[in-house]
This record gives structure tokens, C-alpha cells and sequence, in this order.
């Protein structure tokens, strides 16, 4: 069943009818399911969320996310990154790709090659690659962004290579007070340590983000772990 809008927008319209008609979300939530032919809103999400991981990803974001991407090298977590953007595009939404990895000519290449069809939407996903890359560069390039906007860093650990820039925990800092502020998700794709041992647990978690430098972790709202084609969506307590 097609929805008459991306599933992002009718949480944000159910949030405003909640405001606007003084009644709890869940019943505004309901209600627009109703309204798309669903019994309740968990029907519709879970309908929603069947599809393919990025998929499922995208319909569990709310603006103003902050998502880690984790896995270790080889797993799939930037082909997931890049899926997670055209998917955004697909459903109405802008998106952005910085990376410190890719030059642009290497990300459209990537992008077109997991778009699955023949209508050129990966081309609309907005690519940035520059040494300078920040928080303060990539706060540069969203502003005026519409709530909803994703955008995926490249990656998390190379935010702060370059000595000149701020460290990285005050840089997630501030791309998160930014992604609150202005209701854009942000995406960020990061290194698993070498000490995850696949032999004692399936899947790394939150306690294997690599961390040469200080970040608190609590700054994220979600994370999906990557390993051998598994993969596991959480929320970040």
C-alpha cells in the first residue's frame, strides 16, 4: 500500500495534530493510520519498516537523529550508508553525502551503482568531498536545509585528523545541538576496533565503536551494527 506521504512527514503531521488538538501522540499516530488505511500505527510502521534494511532504517529515523553506521572494514556498512541516501531521495527528501574517503567522481560511481533503476535518482543525491570537511563545514552546507534532510558523514573517525580542526567530541557535539536545532538527520559511518572478536558475540554494539579520540557515545540516538551479512538496528540508551 502506497502511503500519500513519506512516513517521516506523517509523524511530523501527527505531531502537530497532537499539539494542535491537545490529545496524546499515540492517538494522533492511530489516527493517521487511519487515515492511510491502517488499523494503528504500529501496523503501518511495521508494514513500512518490511523492505530492505536502509529501508527499515529510514522509516525508524526522526529529525534531528543522530545515527552511527558500524561495522568493520569489508561488511557493508558504506554501501549501507549510500543506500540509506538514494532511499531518502526516493522518498522525497534532500540528501547529502561529505566524505573524507571519496572523491566525487568514486560516490557517484558508488551511488549509481546501487540506485536499481533507470531514472538517474542517485545523481540527485548532493556529494561533498573536501579535506576541510567538519562540523562547521558541514553545518555550512545544510543551513537553510529542510527538517527531514539526511545526510551521511564519511566517517566518523577522520572528522579530526587534521590537528587545525576542533576534536571530535566537540565536533559531534555541535552537529548534534545543529541536527536538534534544524531537524536534519545525520548519518555517520564508523570503524568497529580490532578487538571485536566475532567468536564471542555475533554482531558488535556500541561498546566496539573505535575511539582514538574521546566521543560520547550517548550523543547518538540509533546505531546499526554490521557483521558477515548480519546486521542489528537499536536505539542508543
Amino acid at each position: 500500500m502506497k502511503l500519500s506521504a513519506p512516513i517521516f512527514q506523517l509523524k511530523r503531521r501527527a505531531k502537530l495534530m497532537a499539539r494542535n488538538d491537545k490529545v496524546p501522540l499515540n492517538q494522533a499516530l492511530d489516527q493517521i493510520a487511519r487515515d492511510e488505511g491502517f488499523a494503528r500505527w504500529s501496523l503501518l510502521s511495521s508494514r513500512m519498516s518490511s523492505g530492505p534494511l536502509s529501508q527499515t532504517i529510514l522509516s525508524r529515523l526522526g529529525d534531528g537523529d543522530l545515527l552511527l553506521l558500524a561495522g568493520r572494514p569489508g561488511h557493508g556498512k558504506t554501501t549501507l550508508g549510500l543506500q540509506l541516501l538514494i532511499d531518502a531521495v526516493r522518498a522525497g527528501r534532500t540528501a547529502f553525502l561529505f566524505s573524507l574517503e571519496f572523491t566525487e567522481q568514486q560516490a557517484s560511481k558508488h551511488l549509481r551503482s546501487l540506485e536499481g533503476d533507470t531514472d538517474r535518482i542517485a545523481d540527485r543525491v548532493r556529494i561533498v568531498t573536501s579535506d576541510e570537511i567538519s562540523a562547521d563545514y558541514i553545518i555550512s552546507h545544510l543551513a537553510g536545509s529542510k527538517p527531514g534532510t539526511v545526510a551521511v558523514i564519511d566517517y566518523l573517525q577522520v572528522l579530526d585528523q587534521n590537528r587545525s580542526k576542533p576534536v571530535l567530541s566537540e565536533q559531534v557535539q555541535t552537529l548534534g545541538d545543529f541536527a536538534q536545532r534544524t531537524g536534519v538527520v545525520l548519518g555517520f559511518i564508523s570503524q568497529i576496533d580490532r578487538s571485536f572478536d566475532p567468536a564471542s558475540k555475533r554482531l558488535p554494539d556500541i561498546r566496539d565503536i573505535r575511539l582514538p579520540n574521546f566521543v560520547d557515545l550517548g550523543l547518538f540516538n540509533k546505531a546499526c551494527f554490521l557483521h558477515e551479512g548480519e546486521a542489528q538496528l537499536q536505539d542508543v540508551a
